[in-house]
């Protein structure tokens, strides 16, 4: 079966790495697009998924680069707005686990201030999935028009979010002030064991499921790193291992589990709706497929998902988890 459209509303954002330099009083950076949403476009497009990405993309060096980027990774820019304001910048220090801190310059970025008529003329009749969140649902003033916009498309197409939370550009309060909200919306919440830790500080994730269940989304997955991945839907509950991988950095990890989720789903037809006819043996299905993804993520530098071939070429992808092949 072939998968469906999904649409990816959120930031593309210029990822600065930073390289050692000739001279003691230089500093080299190494610019590679991404930012979690079209981190998510990417790995859905190059997966086989039709991805369609909804960003506000700068005419400037960078958003050049994201736009030759995107199109590159086959992701459909038909409603792409062509933005007068600067790219949004993170530099990106690698710990020796490869391990990512950031640091944002997004100040009046083109990715925040979206308006209700740029998404007024964005037709859903063939999205069976839209999926979004990161800094586009809680900066202004863009926030509010992103969150009408999903309450818009949830009678149409399965809402999934992640909320990724950024607590050096947005206090936690912030994220946690519109969870429910969110949840409200939300039949897929995918989030990572350190979002948990500041949207709940010491809740188990067990506990942590339950509360977003009774918020209104049906399946929560909580990822969490070398440990793998717990699957909640409606309070039925799976562990899924991570696959054992040579990490290179963890960037765009977490995005590329959640395009590997969306896309085995909706390659099987569970996407479109409520989720009513999602097993718990589908989500694990699911997961495993989606860890797999995140594995060959971690191994290539910078957010950087892999194709779906490569996947066809690892001897350790089950055949059975990935529709395409």
């Amino acid at each position: 079966m072939s998968p469906r459209q999904i649409t990816v509303l959120g930031e593309c954002v210029a990822d600065a790495f930073t390289e050692p330099a000739r001279a003691g009083n230089e500093l080299a950076l190494r610019v590679l697009p991404g930012g979690g949403p079209a981190n998510t476009a990417v790995a859905l497009a190059r997966l086989g998924t039709p991805a369609r990405f909804l960003a506000r993309l700068s005419g400037d060096v960078f958003g050049r680069l994201f736009r030759a980027h995107l199109a590159a990774s086959g992701v459909d820019l038909t409603h792409a707005v062509d933005a007068t304001e600067p790219s949004t910048l993170a530099v990106a220090e690698l710990d020796a686990r490869g391990q990512a801190a950031f640091s944002f310059h997004a100040q009046a970025t083109a990715d925040w201030q979206w308006t209700s008529a740029e998404l007024a003329g964005v037709e859903l009749a063939g999205t069976a999935c839209v999926h979004t969140g990161s800094l586009a649902l809680v900066q202004a003033p863009g926030a509010v028009v992103v969150e009408d916009f999903l309450a818009a498309a949830a009678p149409r197409a399965t809402i999934s979010i992640d909320p990724n939370v950024r607590p050096l550009l947005v206090r936690p309060e912030v994220y946690r002030a519109r969870l429910a909200h969110w949840c409200g919306l939300a039949d897929v919440l995918r989030l990572s064991e350190d979002d948990l830790d500041l949207l709940l500080p010491g809740t188990p994730p067990e506990q942590a499921c339950d509360t977003w269940h009774a918020a209104g989304a049906r399946l929560v997955v909580i990822t969490r790193g070398a440990d793998g991945a717990l699957a909640s839907l409606d309070g039925e509950r799976v562990q899924v291992p991570a696959v054992a991988t040579q990490v290179v950095d963890t960037v765009g990890a977490g995005d590329s589990f959640t395009a590997g989720l969306l896309h085995h789903l909706g390659a099987h037809g569970l996407l479109g709706g409520r989720l009513t006819d999602l097993s718990l043996a589908d989500v694990e299905a699911a997961c495993r497929f989606a860890a797999q993804v995140a594995a060959l993520t971690c191994s290539a530098a910078g957010p950087n998902p892999p194709w779906q071939d490569q996947l066809a070429l690892d001897p350790s992808v089950d055949r059975h988890l990935d529709s395409t092949h």
